[in-house]
């Protein structure tokens, strides 16, 4: 504020984003003041926790930037300059040890995030950040801040403002995006924000909803726009769920908002060739029924096999060879994505155009996002959280080069 020597900064939003930004700016010497909706901060980042926070993933630098896609230029300096082991080594100074798991997903030791989050927020608060909950911002009044808080409106001025605000997933956890027309008013371009990583309706027949319902099919390999990728997923009563749907959710979805045919191909059985299954169902008996002899011709489970019938009505009359191709590439046809609200993550949001090197918004000096906010995604691996860690440091880097001239 104006005549005091030591800058104050606004974030808005506890999330990874905004805290880290929050621990750049505090050892910067800025006195930072985040604000948080919700009544407590990091609400989304302990649900993830809840069944293993995946912080980041053990692959190659190179490798985990194709992770980013389309969004991997406009990000790469972020993740140049905090890499996965750099985030490791941050938590390391926490005194939260991590390792790495069998699908080479990095995980703290204790799993769950909340001792990783009780010991940011104790380093915070001796670093100085003042941290106000139950503060909802609602916009712009001229160069001032607008917040709903538990005491009524404020309207306050900061020398410069960082906005980690979060996409348009799990809103209930404190990401609604109702930022956007804000910014939009403001000129700032904003893509919509659209379902990622996110499950898929299907429409399966009664029966086989009434008994596989809910069933993983295991040791399988999907295929779509996005590769050919191994993993397994999840039926359920509406479609499909899981890592494996996760990884081509982009792909599928991105075709049906095309008009496209979207469909994910199923190998049932990747660990044998066609050739080697066509001779193995050949020698089955012909007395034998149709589940017997994909059972112990092709070791399909009793869900396999459902699915085979459930996408290939015919499969029962097909011969071994033409039988051991079905089995390879099943046919999965989604319909339509899971709503928006169900996903672990969005893509849309501010677009990289409206920004510069230093993830500031064009049309509004001293105004800086960083985190789920911006239009990028990936896929679940621990992908998510390292590129919002990274961009809170990047934009939180990008506000100190902007704020030390005027100091």
């Amino acid at each position: 504020m104006e005549g005091q020597s030591v800058s104050q900064v606004a974030i808005i939003g506890g999330g990874p984003a905004g805290l880290m930004a929050a621990e750049v700016l505090a050892d910067a010497g800025l006195a930072v003041t985040l604000f948080e909706a919700m009544p407590t901060v990091g609400r989304k980042m302990l649900m993830a926790g809840k069944s293993g926070l995946n912080i980041t993933h053990s692959e190659d630098h190179a490798a985990l930037l194709t992770r980013y896609g389309a969004a991997r230029p406009s990000l790469q300096k972020a993740l140049d300059a905090f890499t996965a082991e750099d985030l490791r080594n941050w938590c390391a100074g926490l005194g939260i040890e991590t390792f790495v798991g069998s699908s080479g997903r990095v995980f703290p030791k204790a799993m769950k995030a909340s001792p990783l989050l009780r010991a940011w927020l104790g380093r915070l608060a001796e670093k100085g950040v003042v941290i106000h909950t139950r503060h909802r911002w609602t916009g712009f009044d001229g160069a001032k801040l607008r917040f709903e808080t538990p005491d009524g409106e404020k309207r306050l001025a900061f020398d410069a403002v960082l906005l980690a605000l979060g996409g348009a997933s799990w809103p209930k956890l404190g990401s609604d995006a109702a930022w956007m027309p804000w910014l939009a008013d403001k000129g700032v371009p904003v893509a919509p924000f659209l379902p990622a990583n996110c499950g898929f309706e299907v429409e399966w027949s009664e029966s086989f909803v009434e008994r596989f319902a809910g069933t993983p099919l295991k040791s399988v390999t999907a295929t779509s726009a996005a590769g050919t990728i191994p993993g397994e997923f999840v039926v359920n009563r509406w479609g499909i769920e899981g890592s494996l749907v996760y990884a081509h959710s982009a792909a599928l979805r991105d075709a049906l908002l095309a008009g496209e045919l979207a469909v994910l191909e199923i190998d049932l059985m990747p660990g044998r060739s066609r050739e080697r299954l066509a001779k193995d169902l050949a020698r089955q008996p012909t007395k034998l029924s149709f589940s017997n002899r994909l059972r112990k011709g092709a070791g399909l489970d009793p869900v396999k096999a459902a699915l085979l019938r459930e996408c290939r009505p015919d499969a029962n009359t097909l011969d071994p060879d033409a039988l051991a191709a079905a089995i390879k590439s099943v046919p999965i046809r989604p319909r339509r994505p899971r709503p928006i609200v169900e996903a672990i993550s969005s893509a849309g949001g501010i677009a990289f155009s409206g920004m510069d090197e230093n993830f500031m918004l064009k049309t509004l000096p001293g105004v800086f996002a960083a985190g789920e906010m911006l239009d990028w995604e990936a896929p679940t691996g621990g992908y998510l959280l390292t590129a919002c860690f990274a961009t809170g440091r990047a934009a939180a880097e990008g506000l100190l080069r902007y704020i030390k001239p005027q100091r």
